[in-house]
């Protein structure tokens, strides 16, 4: 089973976004040097937890910062973008490092629907939801097989990164994007930390896989995982997360709080678990270890994805370094690499 990294740059209470920027570049290396498989990026817009507002700007950063990992995005908000702008920007990314790019491609806003309408380039209206007709055309660029008499079929050949191309897979957290997947031969990753009842849309997608771009389904699951020496200490590090999602189901956004600002609000707030509850993997690492293969086996998945919020940025890379020990990754032997 292959473990990756899916970085959301979170931003702790008393930091800024810069020292959350400069957080993922380190813990990337860090990734690298464990032997972590990929390293993605996320989309998040408007909020004060997490500064990942533009993949495409942090992939080529922590691709240079890094020599063995795959990079890539967890995903592009594709409904933000003209398929044709990813498409160039993409191949370049591929061009640069060639063989390492990933580009994960999402529906989701990433944010909330006032912010969104701020991404559009035209506000006469709010945009359409076409977001099948846009992964099509993206997918043709790269294939270059756009009809002949469609207006853009001359661009596919233009894309600059060529004959470099990134590998596209489909993110998700609904039956919809498993079907889609399916459909078009994609490589699925499922966002368990979002919706953790996917287990039946994964099996769905490898059920109805048409060998597309892919000639057999490949699934990766993508969890919310911490790693402490303890039980306890995991739980402690964790409440840092509880209060953020607590509090941002209720529409109250705030930078990631210590563990122990965090741990007064949860035990004023009352203990008992929302109807809403994410599913968490916390605990020492033999803990973690076996929840994080039980969970791989549910989703019939070749590929973990690990995504970690914790409000000291030491505290989450030794869960990463202590999820490799469990899971007795090959460290690599790296050259030093300029940011």
């Amino acid at each position: 089973m292959l473990v990756s990294v899916l970085d959301q740059s979170p931003v702790s209470e008393g930091s800024t976004g810069v020292d959350a920027l400069r957080n993922t570049v380190d813990l990337a290396r860090l990734a690298d040097a464990l032997g972590y498989h990929r390293y993605w990026v996320a989309e998040h817009h408007g909020g004060p937890m997490l500064a990942s507002a533009s993949p495409e700007a942090l992939i080529g950063p922590i691709a240079a910062a890094t020599t063995e990992l795959r990079v890539g995005s967890g995903g592009v908000m594709l409904p933000h973008y003209s398929p044709l702008k990813v498409a160039e920007t993409f191949t370049i990314l591929a061009a640069l490092f060639p063989g390492r790019i990933d580009l994960g491609l999402g529906r989701a806003a990433g944010t909330d629907p006032l912010t969104t309408f701020a991404l559009q380039r035209d506000r006469r209206q709010a945009a359409p939801d076409d977001f099948p007709q846009q992964l099509a055309e993206l997918l043709a660029y790269f294939d270059d097989n756009l009809p002949s008499d469609h207006p853009f079929a001359r661009l596919a050949g233009t894309l600059p990164g060529r004959p470099e191309l990134p590998e596209p897979w489909l993110l998700g957290s609904s039956l919809q994007s498993g079907i889609w997947a399916a459909q078009l031969g994609m490589p699925y990753a499922f966002a368990d930390f979002i919706n953790p009842a996917g287990a039946e849309i994964a099996k769905l997608y490898r059920e109805r896989f048409e060998p597309g771009r892919l000639a057999a389904p490949r699934t990766a699951v993508a969890a919310w995982v911490l790693c402490a020496p303890s039980d306890e200490e995991a739980r402690f590090l964790a409440a840092s997360s509880r209060m953020t999602f607590k509090l941002l189901r209720r529409g109250e956004l705030i930078p990631v709080p210590p563990p122990e600002k965090a741990v007064e609000f949860l035990e004023r707030d009352g203990s008992a678990q929302s109807r809403h509850q994410r599913r968490t993997i916390i605990g020492t690492p033999e803990k973690v270890r076996a929840a994080v293969e039980e969970l791989a086996h549910e989703y019939g998945a070749e590929e973990v994805i690990v995504v970690t919020i914790t409000h000291d940025h030491e505290a989450r890379r030794r869960s990463y370094e202590l999820l490799a020990d469990a899971f007795a990754l090959t460290p690599r032997e790296l050259a030093t690499t300029g940011a």
